[in-house]
């Protein structure tokens, strides 16, 4: 067994993104209902987690809010005063499909405060690893507006605060969302300190975001990395791209901080991507990261949670990452996993084959 924490806050769950369909807001012919960032993606990970008894065998932390100033690390003084603004005034969108509800600027910075408060147990040498279960989500949000349900900045946020306070030299970022990480790029795009790859649905969102040729500034070529999977990639392109892209560049970038964007949109049961992902890819790619960590960062590893609209299978997802990081099995299975691992074309297929090959290539050129 490892110390691994879980950091969590019930009032997460009460951001209120509105009504919707899906994600696009009511008009005259989209007809409201339930928005998919809804609290209970994030609540029926949480009930699995104690109902399976993993939950007695972690650390549960209590977080912090996160404090201006180090919002302002990441974020423009501008942005925090219209999401401030638009959180009085009780409803808004801070950027594109970004909305914001009564208390969401409270809400959103204790959001990116958890996932300080995960690094913070991890550094501190009090927890082997953590997990940041946290809303709203963070990876798409910018300098200057929010995305796609993000509002601030959470896994870049972690990353300049492992930084800032704790002088960590090299940090090492995986989005394995279904979506590109592109606020977290961008947070990167000329710093070599901080690694960034991104494995994600190619061209789903945001648009024309995300090309294998996305490498990173002058300064920083080849620190930042995009595998754009093909719609339909499931655990052979994931586990070839890890294999020959994401690991090799990982060794050699030597982190002494490990993070794991965290978005179980890239499984087999959800509506916002078409990937197939299951829980024990999952698992294998959480024993793969931590093994970077092992070899490089004294272990230190902190997983946030970042995407992910499926209620019913987001759970076995979430919980096959905590229970590999805390080292436990619980009896709680995955009742879905022999429809997933039986679908057909899990194996790599040739165009996914193409994708890692081309991030091969260029990878080769700059080293």
């Amino acid at each position: 067994m490892r110390r691994t924490g879980l950091v969590f806050h019930e009032r997460m769950l009460w951001h209120d993104p509105g009504s919707a369909a899906a994600v696009m807001p009511p008009a005259a012919f989209v007809e409201p209902g339930p928005h998919s960032e809804s609290p209970e993606r994030v609540r029926r990970i949480r009930s699995l987690i104690e109902v399976s008894g993993l939950g007695e065998q972690l650390v549960q932390t209590r977080p912090r809010v996160a404090e201006r100033e180090e919002l302002l690390r990441f974020h423009t003084p501008a942005y925090l005063e219209r999401v401030a603004e638009l959180s009085e005034a009780g409803h808004g969108d801070a950027g594109f499909f970004s909305p914001v509800g009564p208390c969401s600027y409270e809400i959103a910075a204790l959001s990116a405060g958890s996932c300080l408060t995960a690094v913070d147990t991890v550094l501190a040498g009090e927890l082997d690893n953590a997990y940041a279960l946290v809303r709203p989500p963070g990876h798409h949000a910018l300098p200057d507006h929010g995305m796609g349900g993000c509002i601030f900045g959470n896994t870049a946020l972690a990353a300049l605060h492992a930084q800032a306070a704790y002088g960590v030299e090299r940090v090492a970022i995986v989005d394995w969302d279904a979506h590109h990480g592109n606020g977290t790029q961008a947070a990167f795009w000329d710093d070599p300190s901080v690694c960034t790859i991104s494995l994600h649905q190619a061209g789903c969102f945001p648009p024309d975001s995300g090309a294998v040729g996305e490498l990173g500034g002058d300064g920083a070529r080849g620190a930042n990395v995009n595998l754009p999977l093909p719609p339909g990639s499931g655990v052979g392109a994931f586990a070839a791209a890890f294999e020959r892209v994401v690991l090799p560049v990982l060794e050699r970038f030597d982190p002494g901080l490990v993070l794991i964007a965290s978005g179980f949109d890239s499984c087999a049961w959800d509506s916002h991507a078409r990937l197939m992902l299951h829980s024990d890819a999952y698992r294998h790619l959480t024993a793969e990261l931590m093994g970077v960590a092992d070899r490089h960062a004294g272990g230190r590893l902190v997983a946030i949670h970042e995407g992910g609209y499926s209620p019913a299978y987001a759970p076995y997802c979430g919980l096959a990452v905590l229970e590999e990081l805390a080292g436990v099995r619980t009896p709680a299975g995955d009742p879905f996993l022999p429809i997933f691992e039986g679908y057909g074309y899990q194996a790599l297929q040739p165009q996914q084959e193409a994708v890692i090959s081309e991030a091969e290539r260029l990878l080769e050129e700059l080293s």
